[in-house]
C-alpha cells in the first residue's frame, strides 16, 4: 500500500457528499424493489440483493443503515423506517441463541438507535426500550461461551463449542454496551457472570490464537506475516485446548482471509477506544489496564500493520493474501487492485471495514505522531479509493453502494459477471454498511462533531 501522507481529511468531503446522495438512493431503491419476505437482503447477483437464508446476519446492517443515513444527512424518512423496522424485525436477533453475531446485528440498529436519542437528533422517548434490548442481547451472547486451557475463554461461533471466529472480536462489544448499562448474566444457581470479564477473556483468546506474531507458533508464523490471522481457531471441547487453525470463507487456516483480518482491524482498534471509559476499579481484578491496553494495541498495530504491507497501492485487499492464484498477478503489491482479472478477486468490503480501524487505531495513537499518523493516513488513503466511481455503485439501476465485494469464494456464493472468471462488479450488505459507518465518522470529525463510536449509544 502507498499511504498518501498528505491528503487531509477535509478534501473528502465533496466526495462524502456525492457519496451520501448515492446512498440515500441506494436505501430507496431497496425499499422499492426488494421482497423482505425472502429474507433479509445480503449480497448482489447481477445488481440485484439476494437473501441467504443463513442466520440473517446482515439484517441489522440493512437497517441500521437507515439510521446511519438519517445522522449523516437529517433526511428524517431514513430514521423513521428504520425505527419501524427495528421494532418490528429484531426482536429475534436480540433472542437469538444460536449465532455470534449480536454486536453486528443489534448495535447497529438498537445501539445507533439509541445513540440518537441520546445526542437529541431524536425523540429520546425509545431510550429505555433500546438499552433493554442491548442488555438483553449482551447476557445472550455471553452465555454463548467455551472455557479454554488454563482459564479464560470465547464465545463460540455457530458451528459449536469448539470454534472461535475471528469475527466475533467485533461482535463481542455488545458485552461491553451491556456491562456499561449495569447488566450481567445470570446462570445456574444465581451465579451471576461478568459481561465485562467474558468480553475481555474473549478478546484475550482471540488475541491468542486467531492472530499471529511472528512468534513461531507454528511453522507459518514467520517475522514476515507478523500480522496474519486465522478464521477459525478449533479447540477441543474435553479440555479446552487450542487445536489447530482453521478457515470457513478463507482459503485455509494457514493464509490471511482479508475480511477476517478487518474484522480484527476494527474491533481492537475500537475497544481501545472503550477501554478509556472502563474504570481502574473495574479493571484491577482483572489484571489491570496495562494488561489490557497490550494486549489491544499488539493485536491492533499487528493486524494493521499487515493489511498496509499486503493491499494494493489504492489500499484494497485482494480477498485472501495467500489464494492459490494471486501468484499469477505477479508484484500485485506494486500496483493498484486489479479488480477484473482473471485469477483472484478483490474484496472491497475487508477495505471498508478494514479502514476505519486504520481510523481509530491512528486516532487513538495520535493523527500527528508518527506511530499514528501512518495508520490514520492508511486509512484515509483507502476511503479515498473506496470513495470514487471506480468502487461505488454509480448505475442507478444497481441495488449495491459498494461494489466489487467478495461473500463466500470456497463455496462458490459469489456471482461472477459474463465474460469475467472471478467475482466482481456486486455488493454486499456488510459492505455498505460499513462504508456508510466509516463515512459518517470521517464526516462528524471533519464538521466537529462528536466522534462517533459504538458506546455513544452510553449516558455519559
Amino acid at each position: 500500500m502507498k499511504i498518501d501522507q498528505a491528503l487531509q481529511a477535509s478534501a473528502l468531503t465533496p466526495a462524502l457528499q456525492k457519496f451520501w446522495q448515492l446512498s440515500g438512493s441506494k436505501i430507496d431503491l431497496i425499499f422499492k424493489e426488494y421482497d423482505p419476505a425472502k429474507g433479509s437482503p445480503v449480497f448482489t447477483a447481477a445488481g440485484k440483493y439476494t437473501a441467504r437464508g443463513w442466520t440473517e446476519w446482515t439484517e441489522g446492517f440493512s437497517y441500521g443503515s437507515g439510521f446511519l443515513q438519517f445522522d449523516a444527512t437529517g433526511e428524517q424518512r431514513f430514521a423513521d423506517a428504520a425505527a419501524k423496522l427495528t421494532v418490528d424485525r429484531m426482536a429475534s436477533h436480540v433472542s437469538h441463541v444460536g449465532v455470534h453475531d449480536h454486536g453486528f446485528n443489534n448495535l447497529s440498529t438498537y445501539g445507533n438507535w439509541l445513540r440518537l436519542q441520546l445526542e437529541g437528533k431524536l425523540p429520546a422517548n425509545q431510550v429505555e426500550f433500546c438499552e433493554l434490548a442491548l442488555k438483553a442481547s449482551g447476557a445472550v451472547q455471553a452465555a454463548r461461551w467455551s472455557t479454554t486451557h488454563g482459564g479464560g475463554g470465547y464465545i463460540y461461533s455457530f458451528n459449536g463449542p469448539h470454534s472461535l471466529f475471528v469475527d466475533t472480536i467485533r461482535s463481542v462489544r455488545i458485552l461491553m454496551v451491556a456491562h456499561k448499562l449495569g447488566h450481567r448474566l445470570m446462570g445456574e444457581n444465581d451465579a451471576a457472570h461478568s459481561l465485562l470479564e467474558r468480553g475481555l477473556q474473549h478478546i484475550d483468546a482471540t488475541a491468542k490464537f486467531s492472530i499471529y506474531y511472528g512468534e513461531g507458533r507454528d511453522g507459518y508464523d514467520v517475522p514476515a506475516e507478523r500480522g496474519r490471522t486465522t478464521h477459525e481457531a478449533v479447540f477441543n471441547c474435553n479440555d479446552g485446548r487450542f487445536r489447530c487453525p482453521n478457515s470457513q470463507q478463507g482459503f485455509s487456516g494457514f493464509t490471511t482471509w482479508t475480511r477476517g483480518l478487518s474484522w480484527a482491524m476494527a474491533g481492537f482498534g475500537e475497544e481501545l477506544e472503550f477501554l478509556k471509559t472502563v474504570s481502574d476499579t473495574d479493571l484491577a481484578p482483572l489484571g489491570g489496564r496495562a494488561k489490557w491496553e497490550a494486549i489491544l494495541l499488539k493485536g491492533a498495530t499487528a493486524t494493521c500493520d499487515w493489511y498496509i504491507a499486503n493491499t494494493a497501492l489504492d489500499g484494497i485487499p485482494y480477498w485472501d493474501g495467500g489464494a492459490p492464484n494471486l501468484h499469477k498477478l505477479g508484484d500485485w503489491r506494486s500496483r493498484n487492485a486489479e479488480i477484473f482479472n482473471d485469477h483472484e478477486p478483490v474484496d472491497s468490503s475487508a477495505a471498508a471495514i478494514g479502514a476505519q480501524g486504520l481510523l481509530r487505531l491512528g486516532r487513538y495513537l495520535g493523527e500527528t505522531t508518527p506511530e499514528g499518523k501512518k495508520y490514520w493516513q492508511a486509512g484515509l488513503t483507502t476511503m479515498r479509493t473506496l470513495l470514487s466511481d471506480a468502487y461505488l455503485g454509480i448505475d442507478p439501476a444497481h441495488q449495491g453502494l459498494l461494489l466489487h465485494t467478495v461473500y463466500h469464494r470456497p463455496n462458490g456464493w459469489d456471482y461472477i459477471p459474463p465474460g469475467q472468471k472471478v467475482p466482481c462488479g456486486e455488493a454486499c450488505m456488510w459492505g455498505d454498511y460499513h462504508l456508510r459507518e466509516a463515512a459518517l465518522t470521517l464526516q462528524r470529525i471533519i464538521q466537529g462533531e462528536k466522534y462517533y463510536t459504538f458506546f455513544g449509544c452510553l449516558k455519559t
